[in-house]
């Protein structure tokens, strides 16, 4: 893999762009998830910035045929770059090598890392799951978890079952991977019921925080399981409130507002003056805990962090 860049020196490159560009952004993220709101404001961001014309589009569930159907009306546009997420390699890959042949410049973010070179992609923005929830795990251990669970909101996201797979392996316990929809209301209820079913459970690892990490955090305290340790990835200004309150222990944050806006801004900077990073961008993980997790709460709710 090419070195990667740090994402303070790769934001160094970014200055106005000369023309506007043509870019479409075609993310896997459902409609409801508050986490792609924020990689679309960096995106909006980057328009902004650049005079780029930004086009963001995403399926309204997680839908890897429509998704493909995105990438595809996106080449046939011709755009000046095209930013994708890629959840799912094998599902993705034939579009987003149809844009490469096309001489479309492509730049994966947030899923896709170990995929997006060979398929052709100039560069990837974001972080390395497994590594994400391998430190994870190693964390929770040493806070002293035992025996824990994995709640997954989006079954059939590659990069979801590397981050329960690096939690196991980092937290060197045994560790349940627990499917649910990406719906609180639902995550709740099955959080209850799994403690419910084995006391011994005293550490939750959360793979979204607004979808999964709030209604964690409300099953855990509806039970008085004061004991148990909750973590999750990503951030919410809720989610933030409970690390900060000592209700949870961390939270992940990848700084997804610079998924969406780095690989705009890149693009932008190519179309119009050839420019390019040499390598991958490391968006994460950064893990926020109580000492710091005050000092982010306002951006979450600005839907910047």
């Amino acid at each position: 893999m090419k070195k990667l860049l740090g994402a303070a020196a790769a934001s160094a490159l970014i200055a106005g762009s000369a023309m506007a560009q043509d870019i479409i952004v075609v993310a896997h993220g459902q409609a409801n998830d508050p986490f792609w709101s924020v990689v679309k404001n960096g995106a909006a961001k980057a328009a902004e910035d650049t005079g780029a014309n930004v086009d963001f589009r995403s399926p309204e569930t997680f839908d890897m045929v429509q998704m493909s159907q995105l990438i595809d009306a996106a080449v046939n546009q011709e755009p000046d770059g095209l930013v994708v997420s890629i959840p799912d390699a094998d599902a993705l890959g034939p579009a987003i090598e149809r844009a490469v042949a096309a001489g479309i410049p492509v730049i994966s973010m947030n899923s896709g890392s170990d995929v997006a070179h060979d398929l052709g992609a100039k560069l990837h923005v974001g972080q390395s799951e497994f590594d994400a929830g391998k430190a994870a795990g190693v964390k929770l251990a040493e806070m002293g978890g035992t025996k824990g669970i994995c709640v997954n909101q989006e079954v059939g996201n590659v990069s979801l079952d590397q981050r329960c797979a690096g939690f196991a392996e980092g937290f060197g316990q045994e560790v349940k991977v627990i499917p649910t929809m990406n719906d609180p209301t639902e995550v709740e209820s099955k959080v209850r019921a799994a403690l419910s079913a084995d006391e011994d459970v005293d550490t939750i690892l959360g793979l979204g925080a607004s979808l999964v990490g709030e209604p964690t955090v409300a099953a855990v305290k509806a039970m008085g399981r004061e004991d148990v340790l909750i973590a999750s990835f990503d951030l919410s200004a809720g989610f933030l409130q409970s690390v900060a309150d000592g209700d949870a222990a961390f939270a992940i944050d990848q700084q997804q507002f610079l998924q969406g806006y780095l690989p705009v801004a890149f693009l932008a900077l190519n179309a119009d003056y050839g420019l390019m990073p040499g390598g991958d961008v490391a968006s994460g993980p950064n893990l926020v805990t109580q000492d710091s997790a005050a000092q982010v709460i306002d951006l979450s709710a600005q839907g910047i962090r």
